[in-house]
């Protein structure tokens, strides 16, 4: 006979593992189709799935039997999670992807003479100097050196929400700039 839900919980509060074993066999494939639902990528969908289950096995003492059935309660932490990873990489993507078009499309076409791609190399190198030096060093290290954000943060050692804040308002700024360059 299968341990209830509840038990089952409650035994995962005491540390029990074989208890958590039990728990994530049962309940992993109704997790795991909210998540998917959610979060498209099968891949992150299951980092996300991850989580959930990391996240129960730390709150099981939290539980409240009165407030919900099992499958209730990983259902709204799998919802919440799935939610949180998709509007994440929703916002990864659109600062990072768009920011890069929109700044990319705005400058001149990189083919034609030597001269002229020369003056683009030069504008663009003085568009860049009017940009605060925090501002201009987070976008330097990201379009030039390829580095990702966290890898920004890490090499200029600060959190990683000021280096997206900081190539946001860059970018702005750039664009701002370049609107008004001759």
């Amino acid at each position: 006979m299968a341990t209830p839900g509840p038990l089952l919980i409650a035994r995962m509060a005491g540390g029990d593992r074989q208890a958590f074993a039990e728990f994530y066999d049962r309940y992993a494939a109704l997790a795991f189709g909210v998540i998917r639902r959610i979060v498209r990528d099968p891949a992150l969908a299951e980092e996300v799935l991850q989580d959930v289950f990391w996240e129960a096995w730390g709150a099981a003492a939290t539980y409240d039997p009165a407030r919900g059935s099992p499958e209730a309660w990983l259902v709204t932490r799998a919802r919440s999670r799935g939610i949180d990873r998709a509007r994440a990489a929703r916002r990864r993507s659109d600062m990072i992807v768009t920011g890069l078009n929109e700044a990319t499309t705005s400058l001149p076409d990189p083919g034609g003479d030597p001269g002229t791609r020369a003056e683009d190399r030069k504008l663009v190198a003085g568009v860049l100097g009017r940009l605060p030096e925090n501002q201009r060093q987070v976008l330097e290290l990201a379009y030039f050196h390829g580095l990702t954000q966290t890898e920004i943060a890490e090499r200029v050692k600060e959190p990683l929400g000021t280096v997206k804040t900081r190539m946001r308002l860059g970018l702005e700024r750039l664009r701002s700039v370049m609107g008004r360059a001759p």
